[in-house]
């Protein structure tokens, strides 16, 4: 080996030999190249070491991410194999998608039993408010054959009524299978589908002697199926005014008493009450904060106005003024040609209805204008003057509106109640 030191006169401190093994007959500028190269290749060493380390880091991490959400899976899978009955293929995600034209009613089979005769026990109170409803409309228009199938249809719900207190007390009880839960829900099902129809055409009798604009709908299920359909559409509109009469006791949140979608935006016109927070007016996605409290049991007649000059808005509650404020789309007209839903909240132009989004309660005397409308024609609404007015944009009319799913229709209450 050959130790090579510098002959120059200059003083570098203390000094450092480096030794290379060179041949004899090599050149002694390539070998100190030769050394300046090595330290380069180990300094890439070095930082390809570093960089697989990182990499194995990552490796691990990911490793771990995958373990955690195969676990999770399983739980899901599991307990979604508990929730379907006997011989059913296990659900898929949540929502239903557009156009499937499927409902949740086939979801009730995969729900826990007493889950299942919960919903079943509020269908029935819908049912027996509605016959309440049919029993003044008897006293006040007295018929034979109106008599006869009103006491037929309290006699069926009796029966319901005590088929479904049985269930209960088996399953508090821990008797019966899922077999026999699947085979018993069919049953009330099948007795609450044919005693709905019977009281529709029993409703339907009635509608035939009261005026156009005389009726409520209800939505006595938070379900993602019930919904109403107004026929008309609206058109381009640079102020408006929407009003209605509401009552409901449905917490958290009464959900969607409306909503209009366009293409290319499902939130173009929308009116929620969703979870804990406070009801919400949409105008192309942007967001107003109403003062609104109605969710005590109580009709309640409410109004919201907006022009897009500034998006100025307000907000009326049984013909007062509670808010309002500004910069709410501020120049954005309401586009035409979309859809008009009542009970459910849009995602999709007509469709993509969320259970947790739907109105429960009754609705009533939907208008629409293409003008903000004065306090004193909103106070007019409110107590059910006789001067008060009709939407000249929607106005509120029973050949007006498709109902789908289950939502009823009955004589109106509200004004009565005020008079």
């Amino acid at each position: 080996a050959l130790c090579l030191l510098g002959s120059g006169a200059q003083d570098f401190g203390p000094t450092r030999f480096i030794c290379t093994s060179v041949p004899v007959d090599a050149d002694m500028c390539g070998a100190s190249v030769a050394a300046g190269g090595a330290e380069e290749l180990r300094s890439n060493v070095l930082q390809l070491r570093e960089t697989v380390l990182q990499q194995k880091e990552t490796i691990l991490s990911q490793k771990e991410t995958i373990r955690e959400l195969t676990t999770k899976l399983g739980r899901c899978e599991s307990q979604s194999t508990l929730d379907s009955g006997p011989g059913e293929a296990r659900a898929g995600g949540g929502r239903k998608q557009p156009g499937s034209g499927k409902n949740t009613m086939g979801d009730l089979s995969r729900t826990p039993a007493a889950e299942t005769l919960s919903q079943l026990g509020q269908t029935l109170q819908s049912l027996k408010t509605r016959l309440e409803n049919l029993e003044q409309y008897s006293r006040l228009n007295s018929s034979s054959q109106t008599n006869s199938l009103k006491d037929l249809l309290q006699s069926k719900i009796d029966d319901l009524e005590r088929q479904v207190l049985s269930r209960v007390n088996t399953l508090e009880e821990g008797k019966g299978g899922p077999k026999n839960d699947t085979e018993e829900r069919v049953k009330i099902e099948s007795a609450l589908t044919s005693l709905h129809q019977r009281i529709s055409e029993l409703e339907k009798g009635q509608k035939d002697n009261r005026p156009g604009d005389k009726f409520q709908l209800t939505f006595p299920l938070r379900t993602n199926y019930m919904y109403a359909k107004v026929k008309k559409s609206l058109p381009e509109m640079y102020a408006f005014t929407v009003c209605m009469w509401l009552k409901s006791s449905a917490a958290p949140g009464v959900g969607t008493p409306f909503s209009y979608a366009v293409p290319g935006q499902a939130n173009e016109l929308v009116l929620i009450e969703w979870g804990n927070n406070p009801m919400e007016i949409l105008i192309n996605d942007k967001v107003a904060k109403l003062p609104f409290v109605i969710n005590d049991g109580k009709w309640h007649h409410i109004c919201v106005t907006w022009t897009t000059r500034d998006g100025v808005w307000e907000a009326y509650q049984d013909g007062t003024q509670g808010g309002n404020g500004e910069n709410l789309a501020p120049y954005h007209p309401i586009k035409p040609q979309g859809v008009l839903v009542l009970g459910q909240e849009q995602d999709t132009l007509g469709g993509g209805f969320d259970a947790t989004q739907a109105f429960v309660g009754e609705l009533a005397h939907f208008n629409i204008w293409d003008r903000k409308l004065t306090p004193g024609e909103v106070y007019n609404l409110a107590t059910c003057s006789t001067k008060a007015l009709s939407g000249n944009v929607i106005a509120w009319a029973e050949s007006h509106i498709e109902i789908f799913g289950g939502a009823t229709k009955w004589t109106f209450e509200a004004c009565r109640q005020i008079n």
